[in-house]
């Protein structure tokens, strides 16, 4: 299965969340919470199909000290790191080896998150049934990351939902939400940027634009 854009998969998954949320309909407005970049065209449409607050989450992926593309864990804004210590045991690092990096990260998720929302308030979580957006899920770190930092918050509900899932992430995911929503999961993944036609980089801009028009249009209703 091949989604033309993240708008067609945004439609597609949020046809498969409101479907889910049909069967228990959530007590007040469900917050949708998008990974940004490319998660935010994908959760302003899941957010449309379930009458849903748009906002987002930043996770950021931590890597190797010297090699920042090969992944052992994640940070967000607030709490402690989610760190893949198996892999970190195997290379012989320990947390304070990773902790410049860590410290690095976590300042860019705040500094995106100020550069979002601008002087727009935090979101309440607490006491909301809360859906995490993204793309597509690969590995999970920062899925993972983002879902105990909002599960830290007590959601009423939580669910992690993307068009395209690996199946071997899946069971990882599972564990820190209370629900999945995929809409293609193939045994054999590769990237998520396989599986769409047009997968160009989202823009801070248009990441800044779609939350502006998903807070006017929640506000005229």
């Amino acid at each position: 299965m091949i989604f033309t854009d993240r708008w067609e998969a945004g439609r597609l998954l949020g046809e498969k969340v409101a479907q889910y949320l049909s069967q228990a309909p959530p007590d007040g407005r469900p917050l949708v919470l998008a990974l940004p970049r490319g998660g935010v065209p994908v959760g302003y449409a899941v957010a449309e199909a379930i009458g849903g607050e748009l906002d987002v989450m930043v996770a950021r992926k931590v890597g190797l000290p010297w090699q920042p593309e090969f992944g052992v864990g994640a940070v967000t804004a607030q709490g402690p790191p989610l760190l893949d210590h198996r892999v970190l045991g195997r290379i012989g690092l320990t947390d304070d080896d990773l902790a410049p990096v860590v410290a690095r990260e976590r300042a860019e998720a705040v500094r995106r998150l100020r550069e979002y929302r601008g002087e727009q308030a935090e979101p309440q979580v607490s006491g909301r049934l809360v859906v995490l957006v993204d793309d597509g899920l690969a590995t999970g770190v920062t899925a993972r990351a983002a879902l105990r930092a909002l599960r830290a918050q007590r959601p009423t509900r939580l669910i992690f939902a993307a068009p395209v899932c690996a199946a071997d992430s899946i069971a990882a995911v599972e564990r820190a939400a209370d629900q999945v929503v995929c809409v293609h999961c193939p045994a054999d993944f590769g990237s998520v940027g396989s599986f769409y036609t047009n997968f160009e980089q989202t823009s801070d801009d248009e990441v800044v634009r779609l939350l502006t028009a998903a807070r006017s249009a929640q506000a005229s209703r």
